[in-house]
């Protein structure tokens, strides 16, 4: 968080306080047993370009309030948003709960923890 201003880490924590939250083992253990939900990737789209998580579909942070009716009529489907770490995904699943989706989690150490984890990746190169 050092890289963070103290304010956006604020936001961000409020932001948690109001969302659910889930970690990277557990959506590798339910895409493995081919769970059903849409995995979200809400980084830039250059970020989505050079390496995302396989099923993911891209719907950028700047754009999601904006588009994901368009995507996703139904509020109750099962929504999991990753970002690079957990901190826009928290930011963006907020907002997706404000517009009446119910079904919203953000996933806690982004696509860089599943990096870390030597998990599979998708390049778009």
């Amino acid at each position: 968080m050092s890289h963070h201003t103290q304010r956006f880490v604020n936001l961000v924590n409020d932001a948690k306080a109001n969302i659910k939250e889930t970690d990277i083992d557990t959506i590798r253990r339910r895409m493995d047993a081919q769970e059903n939900f849409m995995l979200i990737d809400v980084r830039e789209e250059s970020e989505y370009a050079a390496g995302h998580i396989p099923g993911a579909v891209h719907m950028g942070r700047g754009v999601i309030e904006r588009d994901i009716e368009k995507h996703i009529e139904d509020t109750s489907t099962e929504l999991v948003l990753y970002c690079g770490g957990g901190y826009r995904s928290a930011l963006a699943a907020e907002s997706l709960q404000k517009m009446g989706y119910t079904n919203v989690i953000s996933m806690d150490g982004g696509f860089r923890g599943w990096r870390e984890a030597g998990l599979p990746i998708i390049h778009d190169e």
